[in-house]
């Protein structure tokens, strides 16, 4: 009996034995199941938050490239040079040149009239190789570099020039020369053809001006210049002297300015609107002896004496012939600074050549 229920208590041992183990086992499963799905919501968890970390990240990066882009497009084309068109083909020159140099007089002209001065200029030779008096005043300082005809071209080199202002009749001998030491522009038209448009002064004027970022500066000047040309016309259409010869006096004869064929023609004729002489050609200048003098008709006379022009006009003065001229015996004659030629070719001349008028027929 005894050794049965031993046997029993063994048997039953076993069993809660083995109920316990299988109680042990279930439990790991349960946690090795619960460690793995934590892991997998873990890596669930991270895996969205890299994605939406990504697409938020995605945008900015995008964005600052984006806003790269334009600067480095900007740094890329801001190469310090800009480029400017004329008559030989294009330059590349300084953005904001400080060194210029200017072989004519209508240059000269133009920058000033934009505020700018120029380090070097031409002389004129039949005025004492000097600056033009018109605008001496506003060149003090300014070397002086030869003729447009022939410039010193050590002279220039020494100026160390950004840019060198030429027009076409420089350009025929000098250009290649002038364009090795510094960018040559050229400008106005091919020599001799200006006439065919009497105001292509004011296109170099806005080309001057383009290359200092000042073309509203300048465009603003020549509209201040029409306004007053209009104030003077109006007052030459209530004057009672209003056929006009304009004459140049020369070494040893008269030449008469046309109407048309120079800006300072065009500025007399069709924008203050004076009535031609009979003798005054439509195009271009005609030499006029002083026994052709008789048939100016003119009754208002401007004469533009050259510096060697003074001893034929006092012996005009003399002759009977010149007495009988009409403009001359109604005291309508004016003698002018003998620059009027040169100031046509600019705001600043042809500003001066306006107040000239006004005092004339005021």
């Amino acid at each position: 009996m005894r050794e049965k229920a031993r046997e029993e208590k063994m048997k039953n041992n076993e069993g809660d034995t083995q109920s316990a183990a299988r109680k042990m086992r279930r439990m790991r499963a349960a946690l090795i199941l619960t460690g793995l799905l934590a892991i997998m919501l873990f890596l669930a968890a991270c895996g969205a938050q890299s994605q939406s970390a990504a697409k938020t990240e995605a945008p900015a990066t995008t964005a600052a490239a984006e806003t790269a882009k334009p600067a480095a497009s900007a740094a890329s084309a801001d190469t310090g040079l800009r480029s400017i068109t004329h008559l030989k083909g294009t330059s590349e020159i300084p953005m904001q040149p400080q060194r210029v140099v200017a072989l004519s007089a209508a240059y000269i002209d133009h920058m000033l009239t934009i505020g700018e001065k120029p380090v070097g200029v031409n002389n004129e030779e039949r005025y004492g190789g000097d600056y033009l008096p018109y605008l001496a005043d506003e060149l003090e300082g300014v070397a002086v570099v030869g003729s447009a005809d022939t410039p010193n071209l050590e002279a220039i080199l020494q100026l160390n020039p950004d840019v060198i202002l030429v027009e076409s009749r420089t350009a025929e001998t000098s250009y290649e020369q002038l364009n090795k030491i510094a960018p040559t522009v050229v400008l106005g038209n091919e020599w001799k053809d200006y006439d065919e448009d009497p105001d292509f002064w004011t296109e170099d004027l806005l080309k001057v001006a383009e290359m200092y970022d000042k073309t509203e500066v300048a465009q603003s000047k020549i509209d201040e210049l029409k306004k007053e040309t209009a104030e003077v016309k109006a007052l030459v259409e209530k004057s009672e002297h209003r056929k006009l010869a304009y004459v140049r006096v020369r070494e040893k004869l008269f030449q008469i300015y046309g109407q048309n064929g120079h800006p300072t023609n065009a500025l007399l004729y069709r924008d203050l609107g004076f009535e031609p002489s009979s003798l005054t050609p439509v195009e271009h200048r005609e030499d006029l002896s002083l026994e052709g003098a008789a048939d100016l008709d003119a009754n208002r006379l401007i004469l533009e004496v050259d510096p060697n022009g003074g001893d034929f006009l006092g012996q005009a003065r003399e002759s009977s012939v010149w007495k009988d001229v009409p403009a001359v015996q109604q005291e309508q004659l004016y003698e002018t600074d003998s620059f009027w030629l040169f100031k046509g070719w600019g705001v600043l001349g042809r500003t001066e050549i306006l107040e000239d008028i006004r005092k004339l027929v005021e």
